[in-house]
This record gives structure tokens, sequence and C-alpha cells, in this order.
């Protein structure tokens, strides 16, 4: 599967209605529009973690190039 391929596969999942309501959910689960910060520091990287993955979603619908370092090839 090419890059491409993978990108085209996203943009078909979260194009269905069920998939917009799916990483809706996601944006407000996962600290996409609050912050991450805790005192402690292993729930502040815990918190990031799960943020950076609704990133890397939200960056595959958008019609940009994929670094080569992402890239599964």
């Amino acid at each position: 599967m090419t890059p491409d391929d993978l990108r085209n596969a996203y943009k078909h999942l979260f194009d269905t209605e069920d998939g917009k309501i799916v990483l809706e959910d996601l944006q407000k689960r996962f600290h996409i529009y609050g912050t991450v910060f805790a005192t402690d520091p292993n729930e502040t990287a815990y918190c990031e973690g799960q943020r950076t993955v609704v990133l890397f979603i939200q960056k595959m619908l958008l019609d940009l190039k994929l670094p080569e370092e992402v890239s599964n090839e």
C-alpha cells in the first residue's frame, strides 16, 4: 500500500457520516480542544500521546504530501 493509498483509505473512512461522528468524539475525548498539562509528568505524556493520534488522523485527512519518514514503504 502506498502512502497515497493509505491517505485515501483514511479519507474514505472519515468522510462517512459515522466517520465524522467518530472523529468529532475522538477530538473531544483526547484533548484536541484543551490542555494536556497535568501535575504528573507521566499523565501529561500519556495525554499528549492520545492527542498525537488524533492529530495524525486529522493530518491524513488534509491534502498534504506525507513526509518520507512517516511513510511505510
